[in-house]
């Protein structure tokens, strides 16, 4: 599959909606990829087209999320326009990003049936006074062109109560099996324009998929687009699978394996699927993985003789070295995205607690002081938190702490919340939730770091131990 890269341009009629007298890019085309039409496309980023208008923004909304209290922004995404070819991915894709946006609790969709203009042609002119007069204020427009083996996707975003554009308008190209990352690539442009946050929405979760009875579960590795569409399974249900682990580019994956009888931590390349063991020892069990910010190095746990401490080990040579030495429990070990520092948990004190200490190792601070158990510790893409899980009183809680431990807040609560994992921007917490009794089943849920907008992610089945990819490209 081939992705193109091109400038968005500009009819007359849209030009006078905005700014006049504006030179306008040629197309040019930047790059070509191959990609298959199988599992094996996880792999590597399709690359969208990207580029920008040479219009100038001329007005600002803005939703500052960090605001105690936040009144939803109503925002209306009529139908993308068909500019021939489109059939059905012209609402498809306006409706994945009405729900990107409105699934993060900060936009409220304008219902249809409240239009009072209708969208006729990208380029005409916007007719701001009925949109105002139903209380829309962020309008997206959209077209979509497709034929043969192309597909183009290109949209804009109004300032209604102001009659301005707000920022450029963009333009997506590549093939149709790339349609919801296009959509997903939109409203990431529109929720950063308007959050002034980074985008997350065009971004992949690999998971634990659960099935059988809840004392007999058989488990397998799946992936799967942020809102749960697209899952596609990486391994059989031969052997238990647990914590999988996107590296910094997301085209391989670690996690922990039973195939041997023990645990012990596996490698798998994406693009391939093809997977080796990063050196299991005699006598030992491995677990609990986690990449460098740079992706040379894995960080792990590694139980030998009734004592678990944390290494790290170089993938390229497979030299290991030591990273603690305690009698305690170490384990669940996350780099600050510098790679100077790795947080991890230990029961060293008595109970689980959270500790710092150098990524090479040394003396380690303990950070949490609250009452209850602490685990799971995993330091934010941004560097300014650490997500953790808590038990405290019969509960569990997903929570977020400064990294120095304070202003400590929990987001949720429930019979079982644990393993918190970041969105790639830093601002959303996703988690396996399960419920009590042997009914109960696991599931995905999220919740932003103000702990409002708890919601359930579809999957196929029951879910566990889920991890964020990066941003795809």
């Amino acid at each position: 599959m081939t992705i193109w890269k091109f400038p968005l341009t500009c009819a007359a009629k849209a030009a006078k909606t905005v700014k006049t007298g504006q030179s306008r890019p040629k197309t040019t085309p930047v790059s070509n990829e191959d990609q298959m039409h199988s599992l094996k496309t996880l792999s590597a980023a399709v690359f969208l087209g990207l580029s920008a208008l040479t219009l100038p923004a001329q007005a600002e909304i803005t939703i500052n999320i960090d605001s105690p209290v936040i009144e939803p922004m109503p925002f209306a995404v009529p139908d993308f326009i068909d500019e021939g070819g489109a059939g059905e991915y012209a609402t498809n894709i306006a409706r994945v990003v009405a729900a990107d946006l409105a699934g993060t609790g900060l936009f409220v969709e304008t219902p249809k049936d409240a239009y009072i203009s209708r969208i006729t042609s990208f380029d005409a002119p916007i007719a701001y006074p009925d949109w105002q007069a139903i209380n829309t204020q962020a309008l997206i427009t959209g077209a979509v062109q497709a034929g043969g083996d192309r597909i183009v996707v290109k949209f804009r975003l109004y300032d209604v109560f102001t009659g301005a554009p707000l920022g450029d308008g963009l333009q997506f190209a590549g093939t149709p099996g790339t349609w919801r990352r296009m959509a997903h690539k939109v409203a990431d442009a529109v929720y950063s324009r308007i959050t002034g946050e980074g985008p997350y929405f065009d971004s992949r979760v690999v998971y634990v998929a659960e099935s059988g009875p809840k004392n007999q579960r058989q488990k397998r590795l799946g992936v799967m687009d942020y809102d749960g569409a697209n899952i596609q399974y990486l391994t059989d249900s031969s052997s238990i699978v647990l914590a999988p682990r996107f590296s910094p580019a997301g085209d391989r994956i670690l996690y922990t394996s039973y195939a041997s009888g023990f645990p012990s931590i596996y490698l798998m390349d994406v693009a391939s699927l093809q997977t080796r063991n990063l050196g299991e020892l005699p006598g030992t069990m491995t677990f609990a993985p986690r990449f460098s910010p740079d992706g040379s190095t894995v960080v792990f746990s590694l139980e030998q003789g009734g004592n678990t401490d944390i290494y790290a080990m170089d993938i390229g040579s497979g030299q290991m070295r030591q990273l603690t030495n305690a009698p305690s429990i170490e384990t669940s070990p996350s780099y600050s995205p510098d790679g100077s520092q790795i947080v991890f948990e230990s029961d060293r004190s008595g109970t689980q607690q959270v500790y710092i200490m150098s990524a090479s190792g040394g003396e380690a601070v303990r950070i949490s002081g609250g009452k209850g158990r602490y685990s799971t510790p995993v330091w934010s893409p941004r560097g300014d938190m650490i997500a953790f899980t808590k038990q405290n009183e019969g509960r569990f809680h997903i929570g977020v702490m400064l990294t120095d431990g304070t202003e400590e807040r929990l987001l949720t609560a429930s019979f079982l919340d644990e393993g918190p994992t970041w969105a790639p921007n830093g601002r959303v917490i996703m988690f396996t939730r399960e419920g009590a009794g042997a009914g109960g089943q696991a599931g995905l849920m999220s919740v932003d770091i103000s702990g409002r907008n708890l919601r359930q992610i579809p999957t196929e089945g029951p879910a566990s131990d889920p991890a964020w990819s990066p941003l795809l490209q």
